[in-house]
């Protein structure tokens, strides 16, 4: 079983480097079951989808995300900065005819993609954390660094849920 747990995001737009952030956090933890690997891709879409056509059993991207619009299944609204959202990405949710950019990174496009290039999407979480800020700076605002023990403790989690059912 292979897992791949992916930082996504710009370092360099404040907030938006959650999910790198998160990855440095859980790379220097070991506290991670076996066939658990954790990358920093930053905005390397590419990157992402080339690794992911080697095969990949379950995928959670960590990233900055958009406020809910509506309930979440759980009935919360997680719509304030630094609030953490928890997603299952399903394969007839994404637009197979999105396009790459090879020196950017959306997630979506990469995920929607991949069938194209001949792999399949595996087992996908988003954990997410609502931006306060994603204007140019270094550093996240102190309302999502504070979520950011949270969002290494729910990543564990899935993976604890998953890998125990394989």
């Amino acid at each position: 079983m292979t897992v791949l747990v992916a930082g996504v995001g710009n370092m360099f737009l404040r907030d938006d480097g959650f999910g790198p952030e998160v990855a440095r956090r859980l790379a220097s933890g070991g506290t991670l079951p076996p066939g658990v690997e954790v990358v920093d891709y930053g905005i390397r879409g590419m990157h992402l989808a080339y690794d992911l056509l080697a095969g990949v059993d379950m995928l959670v991207l960590v990233d900055a995300v958009p406020p809910a619009s509506g309930p979440e299944p759980d009935g919360s609204r997680p719509s304030s900065p630094g609030s953490l959202r928890v997603l299952r990405i399903r394969s007839e949710d994404l637009d197979g005819g999105a396009s790459l950019d090879p020196h950017g990174m959306d997630p979506a496009s990469v995920l929607g993609k991949l069938r194209t290039l001949g792999g399949e999407v595996p087992v996908t979480y988003v954990v997410g954390c609502v931006p306060a800020d994603v204007t140019e700076g270094v550093g996240l605002t102190p309302p999502v660094a504070a979520a950011l023990p949270w969002a290494v403790a729910a990543v564990v989690d899935l993976l604890s849920h998953y890998t125990s059912k394989t």
